[in-house]
């Protein structure tokens, strides 16, 4: 594959998400920084991806960990300087890694100087940049709106006597989209890291920036939402048609996607909507707006062959021409290993899922250490950093049990730092640190770099259409189809349980030696699957 020769060199490349507080520390105050992601580029290389997502490092308050942004163009100290982020992109753009940032555009951090000023009265320069209202007759807020992380959307201000509009952190006031010089100062601050180098962003909760203007409250969700928030939580007990996914979104993403193009950078969006798959499926067709997007629809709590199947066939059905990124996890979900293997899982699941993504029509997007098989950290109460977590515990632990540091070797606090870390290293994750896997030539690490380099020799994986089989829960069982090249199947058993049934669709098929799958299919088309098992072959 060329990156440089295609236009559409994304569809065919792999990302990989660095969470910066976890994954290397250099100085040793127990955060991880820019200097420290710099020092593992190679590691990142190694793996054969060719994005790294980086989540936020702009200065902060930390309140939500860098999502609550009190400058877009500067680096928080915690993580480094401007000079560390150049001589990032500069090391990744010579091992041939392209640099994608978070952009947070639907809220700042309250002691942004933004906020500060439109505070301040009704009048002021900034006094529209946020979403104010006065009280309902009665005191109380505007309208029924509930925010992510708890409670209501509205907070009262008493220097502007109103209230003012946040959907995650009450610290996280919400811009007010509707005013083009909010867009414009979002878009302007994107062109300063595009001029530093930055190769994509990704764009958080990317249909959160318009609002209904007339404020309507939101109806009750005719089936309750759990697929962005635990059933502990009232936010999905509301259909959320007003507070977010407006159709004013869509034009903005186009003065956005005006701006990628001209220094030829690409963009996902992370989608969290009551119909994630047609927001996802409207805001990357047509070429105009975002590349690519993704939502939670894979980060469900149980694995299911039948949901992933529903979930890229619904967008397929949907989409003309835009493109879907699958990803099983991420900084705020529980492992994939401890969602779907449960107790103590088998390091198997991890290359079974791994190969799993990388065979469905789509970009895929790790998230550090699931190529270790790493599992949830168990961090206790006195522990958790995660303001939403200690909102809703114990029912909902946070998410500081997939955020935890990087195991890079045995030593103390697995060589992620030589101070205190923020957050503890788990000793499951010490005993599987990346150098132990290294030495191991059957590791989830190994496999993950064997079978990244073999999906890149089959472009029927990479940019073929696919079509899927019925086959026994859990078994996924799907074609992929390319003009040009024979069609490739693919079967894979999500399960703990051997198994043996017919597909018939693969008889008379040939055999293709992906590496590391144990899985075998009889001339008849009967399969034969170990727990996490998987077989390639090339249709008849």
């Amino acid at each position: 594959m060329s990156k440089e020769l295609s236009p559409n060199w994304w569809r065919e490349a792999i990302i990989y998400q660095v969470y910066p507080r976890s994954f290397k520390d250099s100085n040793g105050d127990g955060v991880g920084d820019l200097p420290g992601i710099t020092a593992k580029l190679d590691y990142i290389a190694r793996l054969g991806v060719d994005i790294v997502w980086i989540s936020p490092f702009f200065k902060s308050p930390m309140k939500d960990f860098g999502y609550d942004i009190s400058d877009y163009c500067d680096v928080d100290p915690l993580f480094g300087t401007l000079a560390d982020f150049d001589a990032l992109i500069a090391k990744a753009h010579s091992l041939g890694l392209k640099i994608m940032i978070d952009q947070v555009m639907s809220h700042t951090a309250e002691d942004h100087p933004w906020f500060a000023e439109s505070r301040k009265s009704r009048d002021n320069p900034k006094a529209d940049w946020y979403v104010w209202s006065d009280p309902a007759p009665d005191g109380c807020p505007p309208n029924n709106w509930m925010s992510v992380f708890g409670g209501s959307s509205w907070q009262w201000d008493s220097r502007r006597k109103q209230y003012y509009m946040h959907n995650f952190l009450v610290s996280q006031p919400d811009l007010n989209f509707h005013n083009p010089e909010v867009q414009q100062a979002h878009l302007d601050a994107l062109r300063f890291w595009l001029e530093r180098g930055v190769d994509g962003v990704r764009m958080d909760a990317c249909n959160f920036h318009f609002h209904d203007r007339t404020l309507r409250s939101n109806p009750p969700a005719l089936v309750r939402d759990t697929s962005t928030v635990t059933d502990v939580n009232p936010y999905g007990m509301q259909a959320h048609i007003h507070d977010k996914t407006q159709p004013e979104n869509v034009a903005f993403l186009k003065k956005l996607r005006v701006l990628l193009d001209e220094y030829g950078a690409v963009a996902i969006g992370e989608v969290g909507a009551d119909d994630s798959l047609a927001v996802m499926a409207e805001y990357t067709e047509g070429g105009d707006k975002l590349h690519m997007a993704y939502s939670f629809n894979l980060l469900t709590p149980v694995c299911s062959a039948k949901h992933i199947r529903s979930q890229v066939e619904q967008f397929g059905a949907r989409v003309k021409d835009g493109w879907a990124s699958w990803s099983v996890g991420n900084h705020d979900s529980i492992r994939v290993m401890t969602r779907w293997g449960g107790e103590n899982p088998s390091p198997e699941m991890a290359k079974l899922v791994l190969a799993m993504q990388l065979s469905l029509k789509g970009t895929p997007c790790l998230y550090q250490g699931d190529e270790l098989a790493f599992t949830e950290a168990d961090v206790p109460y006195e522990l958790l950093q995660d303001p939403y977590g200690i909102t809703f515990w114990p029912e909902f632990k946070g998410r500081d049990g997939c955020r935890t540091p990087i195991a890079w070797n045995k030593d103390a606090n697995g060589g992620f730092t030589s101070g205190k870390p923020w957050l503890p290293v788990d000793e499951k994750h010490i005993a599987r640190a990346a150098s132990v896997q290294e030495a191991d030539a059957a590791s989830p690490l190994a496999f993950a770099r064997k079978i990244i380099a073999w999906r890149r020799t089959m472009p029927q994986l990479t940019r073929g259409d696919v079509v899927f089989f019925d086959a026994p829960e859990p078994v996924l069982a799907l074609r992929r189809d390319l003009a040009g090249e024979r069609s490739v199947l693919a079967v894979f058993n999500l399960g703990k349980e051997p198994l043996t049934f017919a597909l018939p669709q693969a008889a008379g098929a040939e055999t293709i030696g992906a590496p590391g799958l144990p899985g075998a299919m009889a001339a008849d088309g009967t399969a034969t699957l170990p727990a996490y098992g998987a077989w390639f072959g090339y249709a008849a």
